[in-house]
């Protein structure tokens, strides 16, 4: 497909058993999705839950992106962003472009039973963030990994406290190393967010900014796409969720 000037692929990989029935399945939407981005890693993670039932088998569907910085994030006020960044700022039509044009034409192509989460990290993790705030009915569920919330001197956390309350589907938004004022939105953000988030804040572990998704990923899954498998917490696949301050 061709947006933003660009031309990029949607790539779609079928669960093992796909086409040996009519079952339906749920579709996992990943950002930064194409091959040489995050695909097989979600891809791989995904297969991995599903040795343990610890997730729904799902339809994995990359969005390949050409220009992150353009595609994924809104304009900013921060004239060190502007710099750094200067195509940044058409997170709108991008995602008008994914939800009108992408989501309808896999549905109309794939047997989906209805059921799509969106996956991001970094500042695909803040479009994740912002479609949750602006447009929540365009997916069933939302994992924001380590998103970028810094952004535009943190103003998509500032404009959900400004909201008013809405029903929203579950949202998993992790917190890792990033300090600062990438800390200071998240937090505040999750304050605001309401009981349909899952916040897992791993600011003192293992988890860093760079392996969010390979850390993280599968409990992101578990939470958003659950089965009645009882064996989980024996083998410690738990989803682990806390209350802002709780380790301060």
């Amino acid at each position: 497909m061709t947006t933003h000037e660009a031309d990029r692929r949607i790539n779609v990989l079928l669960p093992l058993d796909y086409d040996e029935g009519d079952r339906e399945y749920s579709l996992i939407v990943v950002l930064d999705g194409g091959e040489r981005q995050d695909l097989y890693l979600a891809h791989g993670i995904h297969s991995w839950n599903q040795l343990w039932r610890r997730s729904q088998p799902a339809i994995i569907v990359g969005i390949e992106t050409v220009d992150r910085q353009r595609e994924l994030l809104p304009p900013t006020k921060s004239i060190e962003e502007r710099e750094r960044y200067p195509t940044a700022g058409e997170a709108q039509s991008f995602r008008r472009w994914l939800v009108e044009d992408v989501m309808p034409m896999i549905r109309a192509r794939y047997r989906d039973n209805g059921t799509a989460i969106l996956v991001g990290e970094s500042a695909a993790g803040h479009f994740v963030a912002e479609t949750w705030i602006t447009a929540p009915s365009a997916f069933d569920g939302y994992a924001a990994l380590s998103p970028s919330l810094q952004w535009d001197n943190q103003s998509l956390s500032y404009r959900l406290s400004g909201e008013r309350p809405v029903e929203r589907p579950p949202i998993f938004l992790s917190l890792a190393d990033e300090g600062g004022a990438t800390e200071e939105g998240a937090l505040r953000f999750v304050g605001e967010a309401g009981d349909r988030l899952c916040f897992a804040d791993r600011r003192d572990s293992h988890v860093r900014h760079a392996n969010a998704m390979h850390q993280l990923l599968a409990e992101a899954l578990q939470f958003l796409l659950p089965t009645k498998a009882d064996w989980l917490e024996e083998y410690g696949f738990v989803v682990e969720c806390s209350e802002v301050g709780e380790d301060e």
